[in-house]
């Protein structure tokens, strides 16, 4: 298709145009980088020089010179809370609340930054009382989650419950099983079991495969000494989760010695370690047929778990169990052997958070390190990690 002239005429016209725009464009961002102040531009320098501190110092320059800057308060406030330095980022945040030019959203948001602050302070009342506020806002769903931390770490589990209830897409019924036991675990400490019975019912009510709830319900059959009741309680534990199953070992047996019957007892225990192979259930076995038994019993008993379950912690029992039947004269290298093997699986016999990755030599419901519900599984580590 060929080009009119009248067309060719208009080319001078679009370049100047094109050249006139950029012109503006450029003088716009000249004009703007005037109006930065030096210390932004030092700053940055610092950041991209690796010098944090330098960088900071300039950056709340620019916060003191420009009342607009309100981002950067945000920053910084969130910057100094990260580190550390509470006090710092409260004031910063305050300082923003405390300003007569802030929308309601920035003004809202500045509360809930200071909430967090008081939270990471350690300030829990103070950071209750933020978050109350929050709740009539716009940003409900935050406080909400904020005020159920709170909760926890106060051990307020009644307000953590009824907080839970409105925030369904984030805490199940597992979470929430968790709390009524924890209330009814103060309760067994007063002896107080009917309103054990209610809270372990409601936990039950909202979790049916709370594994904790069958746990508590045994302890308090215990109490009463009713040992028959706790083994009932216990044993509902296969059919929840049978990878809890250790965790009652020790309590299994001592209901059935109440009842004059440690054999059925161990009859027991020996079954749940060939269904549901476990590091403790075969360290309570082991013991039992140690003490019951004698060295024979539980070298075979080990030595066949082993086979079927190679572990450091099966070996280090097996060697155990072997010292008093091997010749004097071998028994020392065997003890030697035993002892390195020993001091490393100590190393290694510990729960793990799925979560975290949080190790602990004790089983908890609750992670001490990222406050998981559930989150160890009750297997320890070597398990998953030094399997032969």
């Amino acid at each position: 298709m060929e080009m009119e002239y009248w067309q060719l005429l208009l080319l001078p016209l679009f370049f100047g145009l094109g050249w006139i725009a950029a012109r503006v464009d450029i003088r716009h961002v000249v004009q703007e980088s005037r109006v930065l102040p030096r210390s932004y531009f030092q700053g940055l320098n610092f950041l991209l020089n690796e010098q944090p501190d330098k960088a900071i110092d300039a950056f709340l320059e620019v916060a003191r010179g420009d009342s607009q800057t309100v981002e950067l308060h945000f920053a910084l406030g969130g910057l100094f809370r990260r580190r550390g330095e509470t006090e710092r980022a409260i004031r910063m945040h305050q300082s923003l609340i405390d300003r007569d030019d802030l929308g309601e959203e920035v003004r809202l948001q500045a509360l809930s930054e200071l909430g967090q602050d008081y939270l990471k302070a350690g300030l829990l009342d103070r950071a209750e009382e933020v978050f109350i506020k929050l709740q009539d806002s716009s940003l409900k769903d935050e406080a909400q989650r904020q005020l159920l931390e709170i909760y926890q770490l106060e051990k307020d589990w009644g307000k953590a419950i009824s907080v839970a209830g409105e925030l369904p897409d984030l805490y199940s019924g597992k979470e929430i099983a968790h709390f009524y036991c924890e209330l009814a675990a103060n309760e067994l400490m007063r002896s107080n079991f009917e309103a054990v019975e209610q809270h372990l019912a409601e936990a039950l009510k909202v979790h049916r495969k709370c594994v904790r709830a069958s746990l508590l319900q045994g302890d308090m059959a215990m109490q009463q000494n009713l040992p028959e009741q706790a083994i009932a309680a216990w044993q509902r534990i296969e059919q929840q989760d049978p990878a809890y199953l250790s965790l009652v070992a020790q309590r299994l047996l001592e209901a059935y010695r109440r009842l004059d019957r440690a054999e059925a007892g161990l009859a027991l225990l020996r079954a749940y370690l060939e269904r549901y192979p476990s590091l403790d259930l075969l360290e309570s076995v082991y013991q039992l047929e140690l003490e019951g038994e004698g060295s024979e019993a539980a070298y075979k008993l080990v030595r066949a778990e082993l086979q079927r379950n190679p572990s450091l912690l099966g070996l280090e029992k097996l060697m155990g169990a072997r010292l008093p039947l091997v010749a004097p004269e071998t028994r020392g290298d065997l003890e030697l052997a035993r002892t390195i093997v020993q001091g490393y699986t100590r190393r290694l016999a510990r729960y793990r958070c799925d979560n975290c990755g949080f190790r602990a030599r004790q089983f908890y419901w609750r992670c001490p390190a990222c406050g998981g519900w559930e989150t160890y599984p009750p297997r320890r580590a070597e398990e998953f990690d030094s399997s032969l």
